[in-house]
């Protein structure tokens, strides 16, 4: 589903689209995202430090999030929460990790965020060590002051579905074809009436194309909502 053109997404605050980079700027400035913090910072409670985090799968450049996470939070919560809007099938394992593939320090799940984030560092972290995806996870500022919400994490902004086309024709794609992805390595996109049409059921039924990297991964098919 990635394409030459950067994936856009909607500021969660003032709905303006804009691409993953674009958005990473944008924050410092939006007005309505300030008068937010200022609103929530007005509120009873201790202070702590706010952590904006850009999410992006490791191979996939079409899909990212941008987050906010409390530092007293824990690495699982960001497990916890990264399982539910893109990874979680099966239940398998999962880790954070500092360092690449060869070299990597796996950083224990209970662990505070506030002991782990650093400005411009950049965690992986892995689901799943048979059919893995892998996501990175970027530090890029923090605050001082309280969330704009009693959950660990805020989703300040994700990229829009990617766009596909049909196989079979040229209209926009709904469904994916698990047996002409991994039989034939064909894109196996379908519109609705060719998905009617379609001869390939060894792998079932085609599932629905959902906003997530690990689409058509192990037995992952969504819903990729965010849990809050």
């Amino acid at each position: 589903m990635s394409s030459n053109k950067q994936s856009r997404g909607a500021c969660e605050f003032c709905n303006k689209s804009m691409t993953r980079g674009g958005l990473t700027k944008h924050f410092s400035s939006c007005s309505q995202y300030k008068e937010k913090v200022e609103a929530a910072n007005q509120k009873r409670g201790k202070e702590e430090t706010i952590y904006h985090l850009q999410i992006n799968d490791a191979w996939q450049k079409d899909f990212w999030l941008h987050l906010e996470m409390k530092g007293s939070a824990k690495l699982i919560d960001l497990d916890d929460y990264l399982r539910a809007i893109w990874l979680e099938c099966c239940g398998h394992l999962s880790q954070f990790s500092i360092g690449d593939w060869i070299q990597e320090e796996e950083i224990p799940m209970k662990t505070p965020v506030a002991k782990v984030f650093q400005l411009g560092m950049d965690l992986l972290h892995t689901y799943d060590f048979g059919t893995s995806s892998e996501t990175r996870v970027k530090v890029i500022t923090q605050r001082k002051g309280k969330m704009l919400t009693k959950n660990p994490i805020y989703l300040m902004a994700r990229n829009e579905i990617p766009k596909a086309t049909c196989i079979d024709c040229e209209n926009d794609a709904s469904w994916l074809c698990l047996e002409c992805l991994h039989e034939y390595e064909q894109p196996g996109f379908l519109c609705d009436d060719h998905r009617n049409k379609h001869p390939h059921d060894n792998y079932g039924e085609p599932i629905r194309l959902v906003n997530s990297p690990r689409m058509g991964m192990c037995a992952y098919d969504g819903p990729a909502e965010p849990p809050y």
